[in-house]
């Protein structure tokens, strides 16, 4: 008899350092890019996301891959698979950047801070595998490739974010946004970047996985901070018009239509040296055939994830990438990419929820103010 070949399977789920504290903390948790995360916790993801706006909050996102690159060289050579100028970023200093392909897509958005003649990158879960193949493709002799696995990454994220890890290493205070700086944390060493992924002022704290539940339960015993899960985290970056990779951007979205040509470094729109920069520079000389707009959807009824938009005459406008209901503007949110000629602010457009058309409208990004420390 011929032997039965079982397809190749994903493998399962797998916890994150933190995944004892979560649950005692009473979580509920699922699954997420390869990993189980905390998607809320008993106060709700309405409480978790108020309280980030006005207080701070602790999110596990150990998930994110961790890489760092050394060497001399290091940052020419990851130079030549981004959009950005990583030659150009000081010591001490982080960037936001997107690796491209030929054809000018976005393969993955990440963080890049640097600390000397190492890179530290964070990239997102989903694309980790992805980007340490890419990287190792095409990195030269020379510049090393760490993955660092034994990592875990947390987010102090809210407006006293500050405030509480001033107790606990002073020197964060004094650290500007986008700074990065490698910091202990009650004698943990550790590698603090403020910034994040809610619109926010806050941190992100990556530190040896084997300390991390300890520095987890010092900052939640601090009054000012409750733990956060992947909902609120969904919704707040939503607010903040920030894309999530596999939804709003991916390798067949350009960074034209994604509204992220700000990440193309100055230096780089001289040379045009970088993957994909031909078709990224004719969409910028003639236009993208779509754009990536915010909308407010009338109702109580998010417009989610593949919904179908359709302009005011009844032709095909575009479709929603990402959607919830906003606590901050009490009202159902959405990103979308819809054409050229309807990208607008104030535009009018029709939603499809199970069948019935619902009024929406293009408005501008963010939907709530960035509260990031200048």
């Amino acid at each position: 008899m011929p032997i039965e070949i079982a397809p190749d399977e994903p493998p399962p789920p797998q916890p994150t350092p933190l995944a004892a504290l979560h649950a005692r903390l009473g979580a509920r948790s699922g699954p997420f890019a390869g990993w189980i995360l905390p998607i809320q916790y008993p106060a709700g993801i309405l409480a978790e996301h108020r309280h980030t706006r006005t207080a701070a909050s602790l999110f596990d996102v150990s998930h994110m891959g961790q890489l760092s690159l050394a060497g001399a060289d290091a940052a020419a050579a990851l130079q030549a698979l981004v959009v950005g100028d990583m030659v150009g970023l000081r010591p001490g200093r982080q960037r936001y950047t997107l690796f491209t392909n030929e054809a000018g897509g976005i393969l993955d958005d990440l963080m890049v801070a640097r600390l000397g003649e190492r890179l530290h990158l964070v990239v997102n879960a989903g694309r980790t595998a992805h980007d340490v193949t890419h990287l190792q493709t095409h990195l030269p002799a020379g510049v090393t490739l760490t993955h660092h696995a034994d990592r875990a990454l947390l987010a102090l994220q809210g407006p006293r974010a500050a405030e509480v890890l001033a107790r606990l290493a002073p020197p964060a205070a004094q650290l500007r946004f986008m700074d990065a700086a490698e910091l202990p944390i009650a004698g943990v060493p550790a590698l603090l970047t403020r910034s994040g992924y809610t619109g926010e002022d806050g941190y992100e704290i990556s530190l040896p996985a084997d300390a991390a539940e300890r520095v987890a339960t010092l900052l939640l015993d601090q009054p000012e901070v409750a733990p956060a899960g992947l909902g609120a985290r969904d919704s707040l970056r939503l607010e903040a018009g920030l894309p999530l990779y596999g939804h709003d951007i991916d390798e067949l979205t350009t960074p034209v239509e994604a509204g992220l040509t700000w990440t193309i470094g100055k230096r780089r729109r001289m040379d045009w040296d970088f993957p994909g920069a031909e078709p990224i520079r004719d969409q910028l000389d003639h236009g993208a055939p779509r754009h990536r707009v915010g909308l407010v959807v009338q109702g109580r009824s998010p417009a989610r994830a593949g919904a179908n938009l359709v302009a005011a005459d009844g032709t095909a406008a575009g479709s929603v990438t990402s959607g919830t209901f906003s606590p901050s503007r009490e009202a159902c949110i959405a990103l979308a990419y819809v054409r050229r000629d309807l990208a607008a602010d104030g535009t009018e457009l029709f939603a499809l929820l199970r069948g019935v058309q619902v009024p929406a409208q293009v408005v501008p990004l963010p939907f709530v103010p960035h509260r990031y420390p200048r």
